[in-house]
């Protein structure tokens, strides 16, 4: 089977992957210069199935675990040190809110976090910890399936491709597949009219003044936030949910509240050089949730919202056993409506 995979972010990555491992000839088409320059550019990376459970569907946990267990397999380097969830005294309430949502977690107390976090020590007196979970670099996951792909399958990928806005159309690219896969994100707006934007702003610090060994979330009333370790001294903050399509616009309210919000994790942070700011759109669907279509020969695979690294292998694989074995998945591909 000849495949054609149209975007080269996290979903067309995975997506690629699970087509090559079934005998697909691929193809990775993206009108950037490189894969995961989209959306995944700027993701956290956090495998997070149980802190997610707090305010998403139980999908997203069923997706979640079983695409953890793909990345600590497929990419090098996938930690595996849980997640800390914090909340300063005055937000205590929101998190035993934040506990009663989810499972799989411990409480600890002071000591427990300066024991998991050092640096931490002293500064909080309760948090939730997730053992279970893992985190990645995004932007080394991508880079180092990109090559996998070329070495181990043979996938071609095709750069600032000409045509791509088109790809959608069924008679040209049938000539050039049996099989399109479209994983565009919200360019797939023009065909996927259920699709919304939704807004995510991040920054990347560089302290030498603070060290973590896994994700923290710090519960807050307007803007939950997660600082992911990165390495070498870097950590990603992230990120807002702002209900637009404003790609690449940063506001300042948002680094003010992202800032605020890692200086009340550690002081130290109001020191620490900002080395990266970004943003960008995520697609999403009504209900937050991902989607498989079949229209034709192209398969959708859309609307990850902000679960892409926690999503996407599970999707795919469900594409590739869509495509090859005519498999069904309700979870994914029942709706109450369908708008084309």
């Amino acid at each position: 089977m000849r495949v054609k995979v149209v975007g080269a972010g996290v979903a067309g990555l995975t997506c690629a992957h699970a087509f090559a491992l079934r005998g697909a000839q691929v193809t990775v088409v993206d009108r950037r210069p490189g894969s995961g320059q989209g959306c995944s550019w700027y993701a956290g990376g956090m495998l997070a199935p149980w802190c997610e459970r707090e305010s998403a569907e139980p999908l997203i946990v069923d997706l979640g675990l079983e695409s953890q267990a793909y990345w600590q397999v497929a990419v090098p380097d996938v930690p595996n040190e849980g997640s800390l969830v914090l909340a300063q005294p005055r937000d205590r309430a929101d998190l035993r809110r934040f506990s009663r949502r989810t499972e799989h977690y411990q409480w600890l107390d002071g000591a427990g976090i300066a024991e998991l976090e050092p640096d931490l020590a002293g500064r909080f007196e309760q948090g939730l910890f997730f053992p279970s979970e893992a985190h990645l670099e995004p932007r080394k996951a991508l880079a180092a399936l990109t090559r996998r792909l070329v070495d181990e399958h043979q996938v071609t990928f095709r750069f600032e491709a000409d045509g791509f806005d088109e790809v959608d159309d069924e008679t040209s690219a049938a000539d050039e597949a049996d099989l399109v896969v479209d994983c565009r994100g919200l360019a797939a707006r023009d065909t996927l009219a259920d699709l919304r934007g939704v807004k995510g702003e991040m920054l990347v610090l560089y302290s030498t003044e603070v060290a973590l060994s896994r994700p923290v979330r710090m519960l807050h009333p307007r803007i939950p936030v997660y600082i992911v370790p990165r390495g070498d001294g870097h950590f990603m903050i992230g990120a807002t949910s702002i209900e637009n399509d404003e790609r690449g616009r940063v506001t300042g309210r948002s680094m003010l509240e992202l800032l605020g919000a890692v200086y009340a994790l550690h002081p130290a942070f109001g020191e620490a050089e900002i080395v990266e700011i970004g943003a960008d759109v995520r697609p999403a669907f009504p209900d937050n949730l991902p989607r498989l279509r079949k229209r034709g020969n192209t398969i959708y695979v859309n609307g990850l919202y902000r679960h892409g690294f926690l999503a996407a292998p599970a999707l795919a694989r469900r594409a590739a056993e869509l495509a090859f074995d005519g498999a069904y998945f309700p979870e994914v591909m029942d709706e109450d409506h369908r708008q084309w």
